[in-house]
Parts: structure tokens; sequence; C-alpha cells
């Protein structure tokens, strides 16, 4: 993709994550797993850490479908204070358990700075959600968290400001990070939020980090979630972010856009059907076909 004359003023100065002869490709390793390289690697799991079976039952489920990483939440940053918070530390240990069961790498949130070095100890990747953006006091500290760090695009956030976030935590020491398009907040209302899906070519164009899509947070609606995950394929995403749950109609949190363990299945297997649009997917299939076999 050739790059706008404009893109060149407008990233250039976030010189530390913007893309240069220098640096053009950071692959963010993960234990053996690599994020960035040539490998479209999926996140997928529930929003929420709820109990040690829903979580076993769905770590098991999405690494046999070819998921690499568990996704699920112990801390939950909620709009209401009456909705579910998570289970704190003992969602820490349940997620410990499940990576040590499935092999799979952890990845959960941090929403304050207090958080970050009892959250590091259990996890393998930090993610920052959107609300916590430009929370600078903990971008800075998670520049010394040892983790590789997803960051959240924020819901009203331009590319530039995503930018600047990842600036913060690369100038703090960690240049391991990920970002992370979920969608932001437009006019419209059919959709939980607005996926940008040109911020992935962009933001592939204008930096050398990984870039992956959250379709769940996107979409709001589970039926959408595979269509948008296709399209995030296409583009050139390097991976994804995917809610699943075993009973998302009983889910505490964000039931309505997880996919179900079939529905999760299908889609890894339709993504199949892109392998010739985006050479990154040449690693699922073999692991899509045994699992698909087995099942």
């Amino acid at each position: 993709m050739t790059p706008n004359p404009q893109w060149n003023g407008q990233f250039s100065r976030f010189h530390l994550v913007a893309k240069t002869a220098e640096s053009s490709r950071t692959v963010v390793q993960v234990g053996g797993l690599a994020i960035g390289g040539d490998s479209f690697v999926v996140m997928a799991g529930p929003c929420a850490v709820e109990s040690e079976r829903q979580l076993l039952e769905t770590a098991e489920a999405v690494a046999a479908a070819g998921a690499r990483v568990l996704r699920g939440g112990a801390y939950k940053p909620r709009s209401s204070p009456y909705s579910f918070q998570g289970l704190g530390v003992k969602g820490l240990k349940l997620l410990s358990k499940a990576r040590k069961q499935t092999g799979l790498a952890i990845i959960t949130e941090v929403m304050s700075e207090e958080d970050v070095e009892i959250i590091a100890e259990y996890t393998d990747i930090m993610q920052v959600g959107t609300r916590s953006m430009e929370n600078y006091s903990l971008l800075e500290a998670l520049g010394q968290c040892g983790r590789p760090v997803l960051l959240k695009r924020g819901m009203t956030a331009r590319l530039e400001e995503l930018l600047c976030s990842a600036q913060v935590i690369s100038a703090a020491g960690n240049p391991e990070i990920i970002l992370c398009e979920r969608g932001i907040r437009t006019f419209e209302t059919a959709t939980r939020n607005t996926l940008d899906i040109a911020a992935v070519p962009v933001l592939k164009t204008v930096s050398h980090l990984p870039v992956i899509v959250d379709p769940s947070h996107a979409a709001g609606v589970r039926s959408l979630v595979p269509v948008l995950a296709r399209a995030a394929a296409v583009v050139g995403a390097d991976g994804l972010l995917v809610e699943v749950h075993p009973a998302p109609d009983q889910a505490l949190s964000d039931g309505m856009q997880s996919l179900t363990f079939d529905q999760f299945r299908d889609m890894m297997c339709d993504l199949r059907s892109y392998v010739a649009i985006s050479p990154a997917l040449q690693d699922m299939q073999p692991r899509l076909l045994v699992a698909e076999g087995a099942h």
C-alpha cells in the first residue's frame, strides 16, 4: 500500500512506533507464538471469567478450533456499577489453570497501574481496554511490566491518538505492542460500534506494530462477527480478538456478541477460504482441518 504523503507528517513524530526504513515490522513474541509474523493469530474466549467450568470448557473448545490465545476478563470495567465486575485474582488463577491445561497463551485486561504487577504474574499479554487508551499513568506503568501489551483504540479516538498512546508505552520502556481496532462510536445504532476497516491498512502502512481486529465489540451482535472477521483477514490484519462463551444467552457480560463453540469453529473454518487473499492464513489451515476432522 502506497502511503498518502499527508500521513508522513501526521504520524512520523511518533518515531518509536512509526514505520521507518530501519524499523518496518515488529513481530511480538509470546512464548513460541509470533504475532505480526506470517501467522494469523486468533485470540478467543469469554468477555469475563465467570467460573472454572465455563473457562476451561471454553479454553478447550477454542484451542481445538485453532485459537492460539485465550482471552478472559478477571477485572471488568463495566458501565453500570450493578453489573458483574469480575472475579479479580481468583479469575487470574483460573486463567493460569486454563493455560496449563491447554497450552494457550493468556490475555486479560488491566485497568489500573496498581494492578499491573499482580496481573503480569499470571498473564502473557496485558490488554488495555478502550476506556483506558488515554490513561497515561497506566500506559507508563505498562512500559515496565515485562509483558507485551495489546492496546485497544479508544471508542472516539483518531488513529493519531492511538499511536500517541502506543508511543507512551514504548517511550516508557516497552516496545512489544499490538494495536487493536475494535470499532469506534458513530451516529449509527444498528451495531454496537462502527468497525473502521480502513484503519487496518492505514496502521499497517504507517506503523511497524502488529494490528489485530476485535469484531465482537465492533458488531455487538454475534451474527455479524464472522463476516467482520472475514473482512479483517482480507484487509491484512495480523489476527483477531473474539468473544466466545459456552452459553452466550446466560453470559454475565457481552452475551449478545459472544459466539457459541459451534459458531466459533464454523468461523475459523470459513476463514480458510481467504488463504489466497491473506497469506497469513496459510499457517492456520492445517490446524483447522485437524480440528474439524476431530469434531
